[in-house]
């Protein structure tokens, strides 16, 4: 959600009135969040400080323990404030700031020095670091939310697309729309989603592929579009980047701004790229990736990965229709049949909404085939009455399969992660 650019025109517009070093100093150090070490590192530094500090002061007026009781309060406070949702780092700085100028103050000799010191200090803090109480900082008090850590770990790892993390991060079977998210799409990317769709808790249709909508959260917004770039679908990758822009909190987000450079990369808007790739290559961590994306720089490696993703597009494209993925993945097997991902995510997106007699009509065994394709044919057979070896054989189905379902309806509870339970359980919840 932020952005530093190393430009002396952004820098001066950007980091200005009240507050301006504390902004800049904030937005400088969240760069390095990027890094698995450094981020965690400052973090931990930055509340020790506070921590250290408010230990001298403390020792101007009490004794060593008193002292080390009010520090460690201190740094509590300040650790359990910033374990929510969103950590802002300028709120841990503009603390850190105004306790060094309080003991700052208390150098002064003079008795009648300190409070005029005091006074001098806090009104340049003011104007640098910003009023110490303001409603952009947050809540006063927070809890960690474990939860919601390990999502923004599966979200990190899905946007550097290492989908063997993914799925270990996904080991803890985590009953959250958006973990659900992660995983299915690892499991895709390795082309094996149709054989370990449930092994993970799986909740309705749109777990599969979330929607892009004003009224949620960025970080589900900006969730949304990876599974869609990786489609193919570009528009709604794009508004995914652009709805998590506008709804950020400062507007901001390399991330986002690096989405938007691959999808006009990919479709060839050369312009809109370059634009883009500019503003990449001010910034610190993106810079050697955004010049060798320029035209004029890109290898044949880089030219190969974006025509095989180019060779995904959609012939006809959608506007806004996030809430209608059935027509979206129709639309891009329309243009590249081979898109086994798109296959792949239109027969489980039919699964997963009960629809068999439209997953039949999708289902291909000599294009893609898979465990829960089986398991789904046979229970279409079965209500159809055209249960028969022989018909089975024809979808690719094997006499094994068959006396497993015959041994799941004696014991389901050992078959959890089947297609027949998942249909079961529905069945149970809509007689109810």
């Amino acid at each position: 959600m932020s952005l530093f650019l190393y430009d002396w025109n952004y820098l001066s517009q950007t980091y200005k009135g009240v507050g301006w070093l504390s902004r800049l100093f904030g937005d400088f150090l969240e760069q390095f969040f990027l890094l698995p070490v450094i981020g965690p590192l400052t973090v931990a530094l930055l509340l020790t400080a506070i921590g250290a500090v408010t230990y001298k002061i403390c020792r101007r007026f009490a004794g060593k323990w008193p002292s080390l009781a009010v520090a460690a309060a201190m740094f509590l406070w300040s650790f359990m404030r910033e374990t929510g949702n969103l950590y802002v780092t300028r709120y841990t700085i503009v603390v850190l700031c105004y306790l060094s100028l309080v003991l700052l103050a208390l150098q002064f000799k003079q008795i009648w020095a300190k409070p005029v010191a005091a006074v001098v200090l806090v009104a340049a803090g003011i104007w640098a670091l910003g009023a110490p109480v303001h409603k952009n900082y947050g809540k006063a008090w927070s809890v960690p939310k474990f939860e919601y850590d390990r999502l923004i770990g599966l979200d990190d790892e899905v946007s550097r697309e290492h989908w063997d993390k993914v799925l270990k991060l996904s080991e803890k079977d985590l009953h959250t729309v958006e973990a659900s998210y992660c995983y299915n799409l690892a499991q895709a990317m390795k082309g094996e989603l149709g054989n370990t769709l449930f092994d993970h808790s799986q909740g309705e249709a749109y777990d599969l592929l979330l929607r892009v909508v004003g009224g949620q959260s960025t970080f589900d917004n900006c969730l949304a579009g990876e599974a869609w770039y990786q489609l193919g679908s570009m528009n709604i990758a794009e508004q995914s980047a652009i709805t998590a822009l506008q709804t950020s909190p400062n507007h901001t987000g390399v991330r986002y701004i690096k989405r938007l450079a691959n999808v006009a990369l990919a479709t060839g808007e050369d312009a809109a790229a370059q634009k883009y790739l500019n503003i990449l290559s001010k910034t610190l961590f993106y810079s050697k990736w955004a010049k060798e994306m320029l035209p004029e720089n890109r290898s044949d490696e880089a030219n190969a990965e974006l025509n095989e993703v180019s060779a995904n597009l959609a012939v006809t494209d959608f506007v806004h229709l996030s809430d209608r993925p059935r027509a979206i993945l129709l639309g891009l097997l329309e243009a590249n049949p081979d898109n086994r991902l798109a296959r792949n995510y239109l027969l489980c997106y039919d699964l997963m909404r009960y629809d068999l007699d439209q997953f039949m009509e999708d289902y291909t065994p000599d294009r893609i085939d898979a465990n829960i394709y089986h398991e789904a044919a046979l229970i279409w057979l079965s209500q159809k009455d055209m249960m028969t070896e022989r018909a089975a054989a024809e979808y690719g189905i094997d006499l094994a399969m068959v006396k497993k379902m015959s041994s799941f309806f004696r014991f389901p509870e050992r078959y959890r992660n089947t297609y027949w339970y998942y249909y079961m359980k529905a069945l149970n919840a809509s007689a109810q």
